[in-house]
């Protein structure tokens, strides 16, 4: 064990009471009972409960202030041995009945921590309510589920398994409070929520920017010089879009209210489809030529804010 102040967080000068609060703080967070299968957290509460059983010792205490024993009870300058006066495992064992996180003092300590605290008073009656903790977990949803809306099974800590609705409008970082479905609490006591943290996966088309939603459409040189109407997809299906003549690439056209639900209100953003001029993979002798006598007979400038026209 190191310095058992330390352990506890309490300077040297600390009262009983100081010390006695310390622990059963420490021993609220770290009881096994409330991290279960958390290997760390049990070390911590076996050494927080040994630093306890040390600092309440008076006699030890005393003789560790003064620098006559170090944090393990053995004299400073001496071998450890099992049969020192009043120190040897025997009388060690006698003082401490391992209950496997902790142990049972020989005084009325372990009736007033864990009876007061965790509602086992004496003869085994219930006397203070614990609610129960609560509990974390993290789904991974679809891109359209999570913007539509959707129902997600979730295997809880104790084994059932919950079906919790996701609202249209879900985004990555929110976080769905489940109440009641934490740990169980103590002494009748109300148990923990639950709380799911959601991640929502990208989609290949689509981008979300707050409640609109972004698309880039491809279209051909021949639909952005004489115009068109093509079909776009929504997070709803496909519309159609009217595509004016001589569109350029970066050319940006909303779609009203075919963006995401804004919270309970039902009010959704918008969709803005941005086009991207594409040219063919390899251009046509004809078309060449048509542009080359056009590039003569009307040439136009493009780069004149940039000062290179």
């Amino acid at each position: 064990m190191t310095d058992p102040y330390k352990v506890l967080g309490v300077n040297p000068s600390a009262s009983d009471e100081d010390i006695k609060r310390a622990y059963r703080k420490l021993a609220k967070k770290l009881h096994p009972d409330l991290n279960p299968g958390n290997k760390r957290v049990e070390g911590q509460f076996k050494e927080t409960t040994a630093a306890y059983d040390f600092l309440s010792d008076p006699d030890k205490r005393r003789k560790y202030d003064r620098g006559e024993i170090d944090e393990n009870g053995q004299p400073r300058g001496f071998r450890y041995s099992n049969t020192r006066p009043g120190g040897g495992a025997q009388q060690q064992q006698q003082r401490r009945r391992g209950s496997g996180f902790g142990y049972e003092e020989d005084g009325d300590f372990s009736e007033d921590l864990f009876g007061d605290f965790f509602g086992f008073g004496k003869g085994g009656a219930e006397s203070i309510k614990l609610r129960g903790a609560d509990v974390s977990y993290q789904v991974r949803v679809p891109f359209l589920e999570a913007v539509l809306g959707t129902k997600q099974r979730l295997q809880l800590a104790d084994g059932k398994t919950l079906e919790v609705q996701l609202p249209p409008g879900t985004d990555t970082g929110q976080t769905l409070r489940l109440k009641g479905q934490g740990l169980p609490g103590r002494g009748g006591a109300p148990a923990g929520d639950a709380f799911v943290e959601v991640t929502v996966e990208p989609h290949p088309v689509f981008t979300r920017d707050g409640n609109d939603i972004l698309v880039e459409l491809p279209i051909t040189l021949y639909e952005a010089v004489l115009g068109a109407t093509l079909n776009v997809p929504t997070i709803d299906g496909k519309v159609s879009l009217k595509v004016p003549v001589g569109a350029n690439s970066g050319t940006q056209l909303r779609l009203r209210g075919k963006g995401v639900q804004a919270g309970r209100s039902g009010a959704r953003g918008d969709q803005y489809v941005r086009l991207v001029v594409m040219l063919p993979k390899e251009v046509d002798p004809a078309l060449k030529s048509e542009i080359e006598k056009s590039a003569r007979s009307h040439p136009y400038k493009v780069r004149g804010k940039l000062g290179t026209d």
